[in-house]
């Protein structure tokens, strides 16, 4: 994703593009890696040495509060965001460390709601071991 997509993209979502945001959003739309905020900061303050770690925490709020990005809570503690807001699961591999997408039909996968209820955020996460770990182990 270009800088120029990156802004355009925010723009849809009501974000006024700044270059922090430009770059935050490029980094979790381009790596798809589904990182936290301190990992984004690590990653980006070498280029953008004015970079604060508030400046990424406050961006990841606001693309999570106007639906750019989505955080994941796999484990106590760890948010993570992936900039994908589509309807999908996450797998983390508990060798790893590293998270992975599952694509699956929500229809056929989640439990029916009551009509009383409002659902505004689904999460479904599994934790386990990534096909690469396996054959490592089986390769040992």
């Amino acid at each position: 994703m270009t800088n120029a997509e990156a802004a355009e993209k925010l723009r849809e979502f009501g974000i006024q593009p700044s270059q922090p945001r430009i770059a935050i959003y490029v980094y979790l739309d381009t790596l798809r890696n589904h990182p936290t905020a301190d990992t984004i900061y690590a990653a980006l303050a070498p280029e953008y040495p004015s970079l604060s770690k508030t400046t990424v925490y406050n961006t990841l709020k606001l693309f999570r509060n106007c639906g750019a990005a989505q955080g994941i809570i796999i484990e106590d503690g760890e948010m993570r965001f992936d900039a994908d807001i589509s309807k999908h699961a996450h797998f983390k591999c508990t060798e790893c460390g590293d998270v992975h997408d599952l694509f699956f039909d929500p229809a056929q996968f989640l439990p029916s709601v009551p009509a009383e209820f409002y659902v505004s955020e689904v999460h479904v996460n599994y934790r386990g071991t990534c096909p690469v770990c396996c054959r490592k182990r089986k390769s040992s």
